[in-house]
């Protein structure tokens, strides 16, 4: 059957900031896909504990107020956030999230942020794994495609409905649905097994780094550094 056709978990955070190592956690969603549908979901509300500055809020909407009044403490959060994501992976089942190395990151910072056990810790000392990045997929299976590579932009390459960019549950399904969709497109993608495309995924990103980094080194950046690692950066140089 492939993949794409199995039970895929969509996975979305709308934050802070960009930054994945200093932002916060403001709204979460964990969606179970099978088949490009929906099968049920888990939405989060987090107070972040710090001011949402306005850039952010414009993007996803959540003010500082209404986190402060209506989310639920940013370690209760990423707990709950943590523990329904390895519970899938244990299992076996692929998280899918469009730009994974922001989310993961992220998410694993706020775990040690709070003294929280890490994604590994819970998964008994083994990285997080499958991964499904259609980020990463698309930037390696379609190199030469002008244009951006947003998840709006790419939703609309492959006819992928998302109704509320920048909603988490909005972005997790479509992220799951947008993988179903390269992967009809891609076949050779599709007939990877979910863990042969993580290590795929590995490569692919870490190429693509090494090839924007001597892209930006050419155009006069002679100490350009992009991190290469994929799905989870480093933290306080240690692996997070």
């Amino acid at each position: 059957m492939g993949w794409h056709r199995e039970l895929l978990i969509g996975f979305d955070l709308e934050t802070t900031g960009t930054d994945p190592r200093e932002a916060r956690i403001v709204t979460g969603a964990v969606i179970e896909v099978r088949a490009g549908e929906p099968m049920g979901r888990r939405e989060w509300l987090a107070d972040p504990g710090v001011p949402i500055p306005a850039d952010a809020v414009a993007v996803h909407g959540i003010s500082s107020e209404r986190a402060a009044a209506e989310g639920r403490p940013a370690d209760r959060v990423a707990d709950a956030i943590a523990d329904v994501l390895t519970a899938h992976w244990r299992t076996g089942v692929p998280v899918v999230a469009y730009n994974a190395a922001f989310d993961l990151t992220l998410l694993s910072a706020e775990l040690r942020r709070h003294g929280l056990p890490s994604l590994s810790d819970r998964l008994g000392g083994r990285d997080p794994a499958p991964v499904i990045d259609p980020y990463t997929i698309d930037r390696s299976v379609d190199r030469y495609r002008r244009g951006k590579r947003n998840l709006e932009a790419v939703c609309a390459e492959y006819g992928v409905v998302l109704d509320a960019a920048h909603d988490a549950t909005a972005d997790a399904l479509a992220a799951a649905r947008l993988a179903c969709a390269i992967a009809v497109r891609h076949p050779k993608v599709a007939a990877l097994g979910p863990a042969e495309l993580h290590r795929r995924q590995i490569e692919w990103y870490a190429q693509w780094a090494a090839d924007f980094q001597n892209f930006l080194r050419r155009k006069g950046d002679a100490t350009a550094s992009v991190d290469g690692t994929w799905p989870l950066r480093e933290l306080a140089g240690e692996p997070v």
